[in-house]
């Protein structure tokens, strides 16, 4: 294969990675920039229009790792390109459901088929890419994923003021359906991939990634990741809802422009953390974090804005930084070790909507902050003391499978 040849399949495989993490976020998210609509509508609290949001964090949390322990028996690309199909079926009936029951309902069954996707595309990425270049692939897919989150949100708020949230959420259906087909058609199959030697195994090797310490600290800042990111862009559309600022659901949805700081700068976690360090990057990237959640305490909308930008961009760097750190740490198992990060990921979503519900009813926007400044807190000293200070070498093949 010619060097030109060779920069084809390279794009065409970055793209699929790419398009993997939009299609799965342009759908998790969405109905975030509708919640205070959902709200009104159906005469609920913010707390109980936030479980639309927490069912499919919930499902993904219950099924991520078996999702990876049985793709180390399957294999890669016909898993991802199955769910991204399946995907879309939950979504379109989220759509069509008539009571929020029903579409919780869904929204729990949507979080299910997703795992496969992007549990499989991190340990595709570390299994496909040389170790040199598996973060900034994460970085590509962490933009993927981001600039999902943002256009799910944008077409979701801007959709229900033209013609209702419902024709919003089948047009994200149609959206993955088009995803999958292109996917299908550029991602490689895998070459590198290990069978494991059954689920039983690959089981007896999710449990053996417990005794890593390096894998659980990591586990638990993925945890702090979208316990922070659920609780902050969930709840602070409320605020902006509200009296003085009154904004629309089209208003919201653009609002989460913020998103694309963090689709610009996450392919360069890679270059830093190689330059910097690991540790002392993502301590700065705390302090950062911290800064933008202070700046949401603010009045002028500008400021708010710019806050929420600071907290995307941060928030997104740590979940490529942490991904990343998940494929490179775990010896074996790749699957299973990315499917308990992204359980622990999405357990701590599920708890920020939740907890950050509680903190909305009692203090309101300064409340749910202050709940996820100590989480940035809890995280940095997770980083600062657990994570090792030098990363151990390559192993001499990729992956290393137990005998």
């Amino acid at each position: 294969m010619n060097a030109a040849a060779k920069g084809r399949l390279l794009s065409a495989r970055q793209f699929a990675v790419f398009l993997t993490g939009f299609c799965c976020f342009i759908n998790l998210y969405s109905p975030q920039a509708i919640l205070p609509l959902l709200s009104i509508e159906m005469a609920i609290t913010a707390a109980g229009a936030a479980a639309v949001i927490t069912a499919s964090t919930f499902a993904v949390a219950m099924t991520a790792p078996f999702t990876g322990a049985a793709a180390d028996v399957i294999g890669r690309k016909h898993v991802i390109v199955a769910a991204m199909f399946l995907v879309t079926i939950p979504t379109l009936m989220s759509a069509l459901a008539p009571t929020l029951p029903e579409i919780v309902f869904w929204r729990f069954v949507q979080g299910l088929v997703m795992p496969p996707i992007f549990v499989v595309i991190i340990a595709y990425i570390g299994e496909e890419w040389p170790r040199a270049e598996a973060a900034t692939a994460a970085g590509i897919y962490t933009s993927g994923a981001s600039l999902g989150g943002f256009a799910g949100r944008f077409i979701a708020g801007i959709f229900s003021d033209i013609i209702g949230w419902r024709g919003g959420m089948m047009v994200l259906a149609a959206m993955t359906l088009a995803g999958a087909a292109a996917v299908t058609l550029l991602l490689p199959r895998e070459k590198k991939f290990v069978r494991s030697d059954g689920f039983g195994t690959a089981l007896k090797q999710m449990v053996r990634h417990f005794k890593n310490p390096q894998l659980i600290a990591t586990y638990a800042v993925g945890f702090g990741v979208l316990f922070n990111f659920l609780a902050t862009f969930t709840f602070i559309s409320f605020r902006l809802a509200a009296a003085p600022y009154n904004l629309s659901a089209t208003a919201l949805g653009v609002i989460f422009v913020v998103y694309l700081l963090g689709s610009a700068l996450t392919p360069c976690t890679g270059y830093v953390i190689t330059r910097f360090g690991r540790r002392h990057f993502m301590i700065v990237n705390f302090a950062v974090w911290a800064l933008g959640l202070a700046l949401t305490l603010t009045d002028p909308l500008w400021l708010i804005i710019f806050g929420l930008a600071l907290c995307a961009a941060c928030g997104l760097i740590t979940q490529a930084t942490s991904t990343g750190y998940v494929t490179i740490t775990a010896q074996f198992g790749r699957s299973s070790a990315v499917g308990l990060y992204v359980t622990s990921f999405y357990l701590g979503g599920s708890f920020g909507g939740g907890l950050g519900g509680i903190a909305w009813t009692r203090g309101g926007w300064p409340a749910v902050a202050a709940m996820c400044g100590v989480m940035l807190l809890i995280m940095a000293c997770i980083v600062f003391f657990a994570w090792a200070k030098r990363v151990p070498a390559a192993p001499a093949t990729t992956p290393i499978e137990p005998p």
